[in-house]
């Protein structure tokens, strides 16, 4: 799976704004495909629904979120360097589905983010707290997003 991705946290706990991008190539795909009945390109879409991923003790969770476009999935990161930068504690929002609240920690950020999905989906609303992220990591991560969304 291939397209921009940006995971705060760790392999425990995180949250991610994704966009998946399917290769129809993929023999896994392609497998996939001939099972449903369908072709390995529409089996793969058209790669541009960007989804919020959350893991957090064990539990995961995720929703699509059809109408983020990738200028505001940019502004998410852009605001998210900016507070960084600032060194100090803050919080950035992503529309009505993210608010993540960062705090200097062991020598990077520790994450909370407090989660709301859109309408329609089973869960409600939920809180994780991530480990701490080293800044220059944070940093780089969040360049290669924004250099992906270009």
């Amino acid at each position: 799976m291939a397209g921009p991705a940006l995971f705060l946290g760790d392999d425990t706990a995180y949250v991610a704004l994704v966009r998946p991008q399917l290769d129809p190539a993929d023999p896994d795909l392609v497998q996939a495909a001939r099972e449903a009945g369908v072709s390995p390109e529409e089996f793969a879409g058209p790669g541009n629904v960007w989804t919020l991923l959350t893991e957090h003790d064990g539990e995961g969770d995720g929703f699509e979120l059809p109408g983020l476009r990738d200028t505001e999935a940019d502004g998410f990161a852009e605001q998210l360097q900016a507070a960084v930068a600032a060194a100090g504690p803050f919080t950035v929002e992503a529309g009505d589905v993210l608010a993540l609240d960062g705090a200097p920690a062991d020598g990077g950020w520790a994450f909370t983010a407090r989660v709301t999905p859109p309408e329609g989906h089973d869960g409600g609303p939920w809180t994780l707290a991530t480990g701490p992220v080293a800044t220059a990591d944070l940093l780089a991560d969040l360049a290669d997003f924004r250099r992906a969304l270009a």
